[in-house]
């Protein structure tokens, strides 16, 4: 039975869904304190959150089974994602669910601001009538500056174009032809600060756009520009857009997100040409439901069938896909935990290349699945799908993955080199059938090699009766061989033996195969 925790208000839709999947358990506690939360959080699969519960650091240490946290919405600033990827949780949002609601939601803020609707509404409130106090201006041939094109950025852009404004759109994520199909002209940020009428960001935050809009930013734009942030607080500076509003550099600003939340800053929001509201961007009936109705889902089906989508640290692999292609994630696994037991030294680099049928899909996971078994056998620690390429980038090994048209022996081949200080060792694999992986080839060496149990990798010079000698070593101290592959290379007359044992083998029997005559190395592998 996995369990569910929800430990923020949750849309009853949502709830639902978990309580009609089979194998589901699920507890709603909202309101916890930190140190409720930490109690906790030990006996549960699954933690549902969205934006009230903060996923810290010490949260995570306290977690004993838990496997992902799944935010009903987009934001993610209240979960600690690497800590949460070091340990193996999975983190999931719902970046679609809310998506038209926040769209819609800065239309509205950007359309309330330039006609000055709250500012009259609040005047005819008081008992006034001061029709010439609130003149406004057309969107009609206006330029819209749009910072950041994803989904939310995307649904204004198109709202707007509705509106026969100019869009303007800084992100260099999307391509030209892209933008071309939204109706949209790409510009420079510096283009956006000195041609936009109104300026919209749509950005995650993060380092790079902390303080993106800032004293210098609004020193570039035009006189008399609203600014519009529906997206994250911080991005826009709020002590330099109270300078730049004090100034009259900005004429209104419509603010539905702050630094802090719930904001403190009654200086900025007491000025009368800012509008603002409570973080409602997601807020409609349609929205939470949608969201989560949507973060159900995908946690029930990790949990269920370990189908992942959604999520922000691992890529996203549905039902269909998993399906084809997780013979190649144990084909993968397999070649990295081989090559790791055979190579020595430091690893300072692994190339992964893929040709045939399998470039037909997304190999990200499979590479993720490579990097899994080839850092298993050398740490002592966890290795997951989840924290494998984030412990390889701490260890400073470079990942490169590769994708060849080169007609291959296979229908389709994985292939890994791995560098180290000692020189590079290299393996390929295949799938033979529809389930059973195989390792063809290893450094020079063509084979056939299935990739279980307990196994042994000899190199010996090609001289007669070594394969005689390796039996009765291992005959006369009680071993039976349950495979065994002999490969020859031609070039400098030397030969490789893959062989299986039907037990343990202790490590004197190992080093008297070690001394046997002809025999270069003797590896001793657990598969």
């Amino acid at each position: 039975m996995k369990r569910i925790l929800i430990s923020d208000s949750l849309s009853p839709e949502g709830i639902e869904i978990f309580k009609k999947t089979p194998g589901i358990e699920v507890d709603v506690r909202t309101k916890m304190t930190p140190d409720e939360l930490k109690s906790v959080i030990k006996d549960y699969d699954a933690l549902v959150i969205r934006s009230a519960t903060r996923v810290t650091q010490e949260v995570i240490d306290c977690a004993g089974v838990l496997s992902v946290v799944g935010r009903a919405g987009i934001g993610l600033d209240n979960v600690d994602i690497p800590a949460a990827s070091k340990r193996g949780i999975v983190v999931m949002n719902t970046p679609g669910g809310n998506a038209v609601t926040t769209g819609e939601h800065t239309i509205a803020m950007m359309l309330s601001l330039v006609r000055q609707i709250p500012q009259a509404t609040a005047s005819m409130k008081a008992g006034k009538w001061e029709k010439g106090k609130f003149t406004g201006h057309e969107f009609l041939n206006k330029t819209l500056g749009i910072i950041g094109t994803g989904r939310v950025g995307s649904i204004v852009a198109d709202r707007a174009r509705g509106l026969k404004m100019k869009v303007l759109a800084y992100d260099p994520f999307i391509a030209p032809e892209a933008a071309e199909k939204m109706g949209i002209v790409l510009a420079s940020l510096d283009e956006i600060f000195t041609q936009a009428d109104i300026i919209t960001v749509h950005t995650p935050m993060t380092k790079e756009t902390k303080g993106l809009i800032n004293a210098a930013a609004f020193a570039r734009m035009k006189k008399g520009v609203y600014i519009v942030n529906c997206a994250r607080g911080g991005i826009v500076s709020e002590k330099d857009l109270y300078d730049a509003l004090i100034s009259g550099k900005v004429t209104g600003a419509a603010l539905d997100v702050f630094e802090e939340e719930p904001t403190k800053n009654t200086a900025l929001i007491a000025l009368d040409n800012v509008i603002c509201t409570p973080h409602l961007g997601a807020s409609t009936d349609e929205a939470q439901i949608n969201v989560a109705i949507a973060i159900a889902e995908q946690i029930c089906a990790y949990l269920t069938t370990g189908e992942i989508k959604g999520a922000v640290n691992f890529p996203s692999v549905s039902a269909e896909l998993l399906a084809v292609i997780r013979p190649y994630l144990n084909l993968a696994e397999k070649l990295g935990k081989f090559e790791a037991q055979l190579v020595s030294g430091a690893i300072k680099e692994v190339i992964i290349e893929y040709s045939g049928e399998i470039l037909n899909y997304n190999v990200a996971p499979i590479t993720i699945s490579l990097l899994k078994g080839l850092l298993t056998p050398i740490l002592n620690e966890s290795v997951n799908y989840i924290n494998a390429p984030l412990i390889a980038r701490e260890r400073g090994i470079n990942v490169v993955e590769a994708k060849s048209s080169e007609v291959k022996d296979y229908t389709s081949m994985i292939s890994v080199t791995i560098r180290t200080a000692q020189g590079d060792a290299y393996a390929a694999g295949t799938i033979f059938g529809r389930q059973e992986p195989r390792i063809v080839r290893i450094n020079k060496f063509t084979v056939e090699v299935i990739p279980e149990g307990r196994m042994f990798v000899m190199f010996n010079h090609d001289k007669p009766g070594v394969i005689g000698n390796i039996g009765t070593t291992l005959g006369q101290n009680g071993v039976n061989i349950s495979r065994l592959h002999l490969s020859r290379a031609q070039v400098d007359g030397k030969a490789m033996v893959v062989l299986s044992t039907d037990s343990m083998v202790s490590p004197d029997v190992i080093e008297k195969l070690r001394q046997l005559p002809h025999v270069i190395s003797v590896t001793d592998l657990e598969m």
